[in-house]
C-alpha cells in the first residue's frame, strides 16, 4: 500500500517544524537528564563535533555506588544549598559524567560543542576548560558568577537557547 502524497504546503509545514542542530542537540540532553539519579535537579549534557555525539552525561554517583534517589540526599539532609558545597555530594555532574565518558572510550573533546540542560559550575567550568570545549549550548539552569567568567576568560562563549 502506498503512503500517502504530502501537498507542499504540508512539506512545508514539516520542514519548519524541524529543528536546527542546537535546539536538536538540546532535546537530546533534556532526554538525556531522564536518567539522573539526583534527588535535587536532573541535569543532562552532550559533547558534539561535527553534528555528532562525542559522549553524553547525566548527573549522579559513580559507577558501581549506590545511587541518592535509593540512599537519599546528603546535602539535603545537610540542608545545604543549591551551588554551594559541591564536594558534599556523592554524584558527579552531567557535564563532567559527558567528559569522563569520551576520556574513558578515547575520544577527543577539543573543538567541541557541549549541549546543557544547565549552565555549569565553576568545577564543570575548569573541566570543561581544560578538555578544550571551544562552545556551551544551554537550555536554563542556575547561573554561578565565577564560572561565566572563567568560561568567557578562557573565550568560550555560552548561549542560552
Amino acid at each position: 500500500m502506498a503512503g500517502k502524497k504530502l501537498s507542499s504546503s504540508a512539506v512545508s509545514k514539516k520542514i519548519n517544524q524541524r529543528p536546527d542542530w542546537d535546539n536538536y542537540f538540546l532535546d537530546i540532553v533534556e532526554l538525556v537528564s531522564k536518567r539522573s539519579t539526583c534527588c535535587r535537579r536532573a541535569v543532562g549534557a552532550g559533547l558534539v563535533r561535527d553534528s555528532r555525539i562525542l559522549a553524553t552525561g547525566y548527573n549522579g554517583a559513580p559507577s558501581k555506588l549506590q545511587h541518592c534517589l535509593d540512599i537519599g540526599c546528603l546535602r539535603e539532609q545537610l540542608k545545604v544549598p543549591s551551588g554551594e558545597r559541591h564536594e558534599l555530594c556523592r554524584g558527579l555532574h552531567a557535564e563532567q559524567n559527558a567528559i569522563i565518558q569520551a576520556a574513558l572510550h578515547g575520544v577527543s573533546t577539543k573543538g567541541a560543542t557541549l549541549y546543557c540542560t544547565n549552565h555549569p559550575c565553576v568545577i564543570c567550568a575548569k573541566m570543561i576548560i581544560n578538555a578544550g570545549v571551544a562552545r556551551i549550548i544551554i537550555r536554563d539552569g542556575y547561573h554561578d558568577q565565577l564560572a561565566a567568567e572563567m568560561l568567557k576568560e578562557a573565550g568560550i562563549s555560552v548561549e542560552q537557547l
